[in-house]
């Protein structure tokens, strides 16, 4: 029986930090990403690929703005923004892949599945944004928009600018998760919970609703992948491994940690919420619960059965 594996896609996949995010950049990155998932399906791994939106779905809520400034188009929500762009990443992500798989002679269907993700309506997350989205701003740029339109900002812990941050609650269940074992297990490379999935909570008439919210990718992917039982949770990234004392003289590179070893390294601040430390979390839920591996590199890497920076339950 073939073995699953949740592959996260990183912000970088699709546009790097000094591209404007014309469609042709973002596909030839989305092809450039793409490419090394073969080595994944060569090792017989049936694939769901999530994938992040921070900068897309940024850039649809300013069409929004400018779309009702100009001429007056109603606004839509965060999560319809959300949907958007999980619709047209996952068709460039859907269409780069089928590309590759005829380019190798690979017969494998490819699908997206608009995902809807449950959250708790009273989570904190919501007094209190955290999730960065959108293009990065000078100081004085962040604060006319902060006054014009209500936004929050934040700066970027890399110290590139200052992005937009909304809520972003902890996922409770991807909604979607039978039709997506159901397909993968079937060999369908899957392309699902994009962007962290669309936000929705339970009403008290037992409706669901969509809410005001980014919820990050990799809590997502892994609850995903703990929820179709895949064996590898792989987080793709712009270093190839995780380090401690990170951009220090004396910053070290991990190679095989166990999951409380990574624990109390981020209990001591090695891992900032605005970088690191989300994927680390998510790389020890999904190990403490039930997946034999989580694996942070870069793409390029995937060839090597040693890449990166793994974390296990035990050595």
């Amino acid at each position: 029986m073939k073995k699953t594996a949740v592959v996260a896609l990183g912000g970088n996949a699709l546009l790097r930090g000094d591209e404007i995010g014309t469609i042709q950049q973002q596909e030839k990155n989305t092809y450039n990403t793409c490419i090394n998932l073969i080595n994944l399906i060569k090792e017989d791994y049936n694939i769901v690929i999530t994938h992040g939106n921070g900068p897309q779905v940024g850039n649809i809520m300013l069409r929004n703005e400018a779309g009702y400034n100009s001429y007056k188009i109603p606004k839509m929500p965060l999560d319809i923004c959300v949907a958007d762009s999980q619709g047209g990443i996952g068709y460039m992500i859907e269409r780069q892949m089928i590309n590759i798989l005829r380019e190798h002679k690979i017969k494998k269907n490819v699908i997206t599945v608009v995902t809807q993700v449950l959250v708790d309506q009273d989570d904190p997350a919501f007094k209190n944004p955290t999730k960065p989205v959108g293009a990065f701003y000078l100081k004085e740029e962040a604060d006319l928009l902060a006054r014009v339109n209500n936004f929050i900002f934040k700066e970027d812990p890399r110290k590139r600018g200052w992005r937009r941050v909304v809520p972003s609650p902890k996922p409770i269940d991807v909604l979607n998760r039978k039709i997506i074992k159901n397909l993968v297990d079937k060999g369908n490379i899957v392309i699902a919970s994009g962007g962290g999935g669309v936000p929705v909570y339970l009403g008290k008439d037992k409706k669901l609703y969509g809410v005001e919210a980014v919820i990050d990718k990799d809590y997502a992917s892994a609850l995903l992948a703990e929820e179709i039982g895949a064996e590898a949770f792989y987080i793709l990234t712009d270093v190839s491994k995780v380090y401690i004392k990170f951009h220090k003289p004396d910053q070290q590179a991990l190679d095989i940690v166990t999951a409380d070893e990574a624990q109390s390294y981020y209990d001591n601040g090695e891992f900032p919420d605005g970088s690191m430390g989300p994927k680390i979390l998510a790389a020890i839920h999904f190990v403490k619960n039930g997946g034999k591996e989580t694996v942070i590199t870069e793409s390029t890497l995937l060839g090597d059965h040693n890449c990166g920076t793994r974390i296990v339950s035990s050595k």
